[in-house]
């Protein structure tokens, strides 16, 4: 959706709730929000054959995935639960123990693309040299893997929230079974959280909440992913006027041929190759979006003044 029209959306939707705003003191849509997938995002490989399955003896990631579909498909079951029940079964006969602590100490094998590990603070700053204090960036994950794994990553210290897969732990700390999934319908959930201030499990996110009221507006959204998986929420996010980017890697042909489709269908607004450094195509596709977000803010902060000074 062209920046044009998202503006124009914003300013239908503060002229239609001008009276809420008038009902707050102060501007407070000034926080961004970028949220990442995890596997095939940041990372080229699923965290966990870098993690759990080699630590299991399995080398080829590959039939591992093969197996978690066949078993889902044999007793119709959810694919993540399927997953996560097949890690708990082999970790048993392997005699390898799940624990929060273990899962979190492994993470430090995860490779990631290029330039990830050094983004985070090089956008943190950018955003804060180019348009100041007040705008605050947020990071945010959105994964179907393992959130003690993520929590234990070289990155984990920028994300501002991370929605992942959780086990439950026994009162020995051993993984006994899924505590918490997300699949790629169920992430949607958490697109909303963000857009509500809801970011907690047991807060309700189904009760109506005025546009103007979200914390985090969707246009100040975008979203960055893979693949597939990624549609629900790149169809939420751009249908209510955010952003979408689909990564692939470079020497991947049906990831890229993925994500042409994508932007053929219009669920997407760029696609890039996985390289996140200083520079490149991806690294200047994220600033040209964080400054149209930032463009949209500064509109709703004059539209907010306007509402306060005249419609009071």
């Amino acid at each position: 959706m062209p920046v044009f029209w998202k503006l124009f959306i914003y300013g239908q939707l503060n002229q239609r709730d001008g009276r809420l705003f008038g009902m707050s003191k102060a501007f407070k849509h000034n926080v961004v929000a970028v949220v990442y997938d995890f596997d095939g995002t940041l990372t080229p490989q699923p965290m966990q054959e870098y993690t759990v399955l080699p630590e299991l003896g399995i080398k080829d990631g590959g039939k591992f995935w093969s197996q978690v579909n066949e078993e889902s498909a044999r007793t119709n079951g959810e694919a993540i639960v399927t997953y996560m029940r097949l890690m708990l079964e082999k970790s048993k006969s392997k005699h390898f123990p799940v624990t929060a602590q273990r899962l979190g100490e492994l993470a430090k094998k995860i490779n990631y693309f290029p330039g990830v590990q050094t983004y985070f603070e090089r956008i943190n700053n950018y955003v804060d040299g180019k348009f100041g204090k007040s705008i605050e960036l947020r990071h945010y994950i959105i994964s179907a893997g393992l959130k003690e794994i993520i929590s234990g990553s070289a990155i984990a210290k920028y994300f501002y929230k991370v929605f992942a897969s959780e086990y439950y732990y026994d009162e020995y700390g051993a993984a006994t079974f899924p505590n918490v999934i997300v699949n790629d319908t169920l992430k949607t959930q958490f697109i909303f959280r963000i857009n509500k201030g809801k970011e907690n499990l047991n807060e309700n996110i189904n009760l109506h909440m005025p546009m103007p009221l979200r914390p985090i507006p969707f246009q100040n959204i975008m979203y960055i992913g893979d693949g597939l998986t990624d549609v629900p929420c790149m169809t939420v996010i751009r249908k209510n006027g955010g952003y979408a980017i689909a990564v692939y890697k470079s020497h991947s042909l049906p990831g890229k041929r993925t994500c042409k489709e994508l932007l053929k269908a219009n669920r997407v607004d760029f696609i890039a190759k996985a390289d996140y450094k200083s520079g490149t195509e991806l690294d200047n596709l994220i600033k040209l979006l964080l400054g149209n977000i930032v463009e949209g803010i500064r509109y709703g902060r004059e539209s907010f003044k306007q509402s306060k000074k005249y419609r009071s």
